[in-house]
């Protein structure tokens, strides 16, 4: 039998399935250059994120390969070569094919979700608190797919952080449905695409109404 090995998922070609299941993601588009990039940020209007495009950067933060809050097309160009300049001087040798331009979102409580194919029980979704404290907090719950509705309804219930979700601490109220949307669909996805390996959708960012994948970072494996 071949070997097989691991292989990242250009974040491009990520949020292409995953707007096959429904699932939202910023407005954005791919540029493979400075001025391209001005062209789709000029489109999408200010603010815009810059990310890092690679094959070889499966940590755009840590990478220097995330610019956010990006006001202008003056600040669009200096972004991009920031980004280009510290994917490459913080990974050596990293193929850099351009910068994901995207809308900015707007602030909201943030989640991850998450899918692996655990060795002793196949393909599992994971749900907890995301952005910076994911580490942190570890507030995370897992279910094996494929999920039912109440499946997913028991997890959001099931981390700490539960409270934030249906307004607590001052924050607003978050769509809870869309949420079980988003589980139900990342358990589709997993059950359709075994070669998927490692998904994280992080940060999920929430709103009152609906929510933004903010950040999708998908393996597959391939015969080696």
């Amino acid at each position: 039998m071949g070997s097989t090995e691991l292989r990242l998922i250009l974040e491009p070609e990520a949020v292409q399935l995953l707007s096959r299941y429904g699932i939202p993601y910023p407005d954005h588009g791919l540029a493979h250059g400075v001025d391209e990039a001005v062209r789709i940020a000029d489109r999408l209007g200010y603010p815009v994120v810059l990310k890092v495009v690679s094959p070889d950067v499966v940590h755009k933060s840590a990478a220097g390969g995330v610019v956010t809050g990006v006001e202008h097309p003056i600040g669009v160009r200096d972004a991009y070569k920031a980004i280009a300049k510290s994917v490459d001087e913080i990974v050596p040798g990293a193929r850099f094919e351009g910068a994901l331009v995207c809308e900015q979102a707007p602030q909201g409580l943030e989640v991850i979700v998450g899918g692996l194919d655990d060795p002793a029980f196949g393909s599992t979704v994971m749900f907890g608190l995301g952005g910076v404290e994911v580490e942190t907090y570890k507030d995370v719950t897992f279910r094996i797919a494929p999920l039912e509705r109440r499946d997913a309804e028991e997890m959001l219930e099931e981390i700490e952080a539960y409270p934030l979700l249906t307004g607590a601490r001052s924050q607003p109220r978050c769509d809870l449905q869309a949420l079980v949307e988003l589980l139900l669909s990342v358990s589709r996805l997993l059950m359709e695409h075994p070669e998927i390996k490692e998904l994280d959708l992080n940060p999920v960012r929430l709103y009152e109404r609906g929510l933004l994948v903010l950040d999708a970072r998908m393996m597959v494996e391939e015969e080696g």
